[in-house]
């Protein structure tokens, strides 16, 4: 695919001034690396848009951006790429048009599809002339065995890989944090990770280092009812709307039906993934 400078209304762009500061963080090989990068970023929502934003407004090469949803209403509270003039658009080509105007050298790939067990890494239309080593992917998607078969490629690939948890439910984005799976605490949806990994893919066991870097929160998820026992709000302490198996939903997903959500949380995870990914390419951790 074309640059995004291609695209009609891209302003010509001084890449150097605005990506410059770069080299005063991470020293001129590390920008250089970073300026050269191509990052997979797999859900768009509330964490994967300002994860995918921060990358682009970081220089990064290439990005490849993963998801089938279209912007709805309800997601302007939390999503960056979510405006008045994107409703019904979707999500990955919204923030490809967002990229255009922040990095228009970008080179953006599209896949409007949802990762699966099946059909990770096929799944990315540009696969074939992919060194895995060489491309780091940000798991910002919310199903549990995507996100276990994403990890247990990464581990066999040796992938820079780095997976999201739950943010719903949580208020307190200084509470977040960067952990080993095997030391994530508070986080439902990656405690199922790594049981399914130690399960079904041989994963290390007893506190060792399991190898996927993972984004979560410390805070305890804060249940709508509680939230509604707190302020006298009735409103609030409605039904929780149930899975598939006709269970009412716990809060393993990152944007849980029935949990409430806040962009301070949200972004704070996808900033901090981004982060990550940033300082493993500079050759900073």
């Amino acid at each position: 695919m074309q640059p995004l400078a291609d695209i009609e209304g891209a302003a010509p762009a001084d890449l150097e001034r605005r990506f410059g500061g770069l080299a005063r963080l991470y020293g001129v090989t590390g920008a250089s690396r970073i300026r050269q990068a191509h990052v997979v970023i797999v859900g768009l929502g509330g964490v994967g848009s300002w994860a995918a934003e921060a990358a682009a407004r970081s220089g990064v090469a290439r990005l490849t951006l993963v998801d089938l949803d279209h912007i709805a209403e309800s997601n302007i509270n939390r999503q960056v790429h979510a405006l008045d003039n994107t409703l019904g658009m979707a999500k990955v080509q919204a923030m490809r048009e967002r990229i255009a105007h922040i990095h228009p050298d970008c080179v953006v790939d599209c896949v409007e599809a949802f990762v699966d067990a099946v059909n990770w890494p096929g799944v990315l239309e540009c696969e074939a002339d992919l060194d895995w080593k060489q491309v780091a992917v940000i798991d910002a998607c919310d199903q549990v065995k995507a996100k276990t078969a994403m990890a247990a490629w990464a581990i066999r690939a040796g992938s820079p890989f780095i997976s999201v948890g739950a943010a719903g439910g949580k208020r307190l984005a200084h509470k977040v944090d960067i952990e080993d799976l095997s030391l994530v605490t508070h986080d439902p949806l990656l405690a199922q990770m790594r049981y399914r990994l130690r399960k079904e893919h041989g994963a290390a066991r007893d506190k060792k280092k399991i190898g996927v870097a993972c984004v979560f929160s410390r805070e305890a998820v804060m249940q709508p009812a509680a939230v509604a026992a707190m302020t006298g709000d009735a409103l609030l302490a409605g039904p929780v709307e149930p899975d598939s198996s006709g269970n009412a939903q716990s809060d393993a997903t990152l944007n849980c039906h029935g949990y409430g959500s806040v962009v301070t949380v949200t972004s704070t995870f996808g900033l901090c993934a981004a982060g990550w990914v940033l300082a493993k390419i500079a050759g900073s951790v």
